[in-house]
Parts: C-alpha cells; structure tokens; sequence
C-alpha cells in the first residue's frame, strides 16, 4: 500500500485529504529501510485499528475516480 500511495499523484492527494498519504508512505519506508527500529505495536495498531477506515476511504476515492 505505501509503494502504491507513493505513486499517488500530489494533486490526487490533494483531492483526497482523508487519506494519510505522507503517513502511508512513511510507514512503507521505514519498515523496508529500518528493519530493526520498527515499532511493531504502532504496526499492529495500524493493522487492527486504522486499516479498515483506511480502506473505506480509498476504496470512496477508487470509486469516485472510475466515474
């Protein structure tokens, strides 16, 4: 998902403020560059508790892209 985001033009994320682009793309890079300094409870909060609104959200945003 971060690799996909980081390919989010600036003017789509701009459309999409519900969206937490920079986060996104933050997480993706610090879990691919900085294997042993990552906080795997922020993680695993991220997977259990942000990820579903997350993805309500760019699902809306597909959604309102396609038409």
């Amino acid at each position: 998902m971060g690799e996909a985001a980081n390919n989010v033009s600036e003017s789509c994320q701009t459309k999409y403020l519900k969206i937490p682009w920079r986060q996104i793309i933050g997480m993706r890079n610090r879990i691919i560059h900085a294997y042993f300094d990552v906080d795997l409870d922020i993680v695993w909060q991220v997977i259990t508790q942000d990820l579903g609104s997350l993805l309500i959200e760019v699902e809306k945003a597909i959604k309102d892209l396609e038409t």
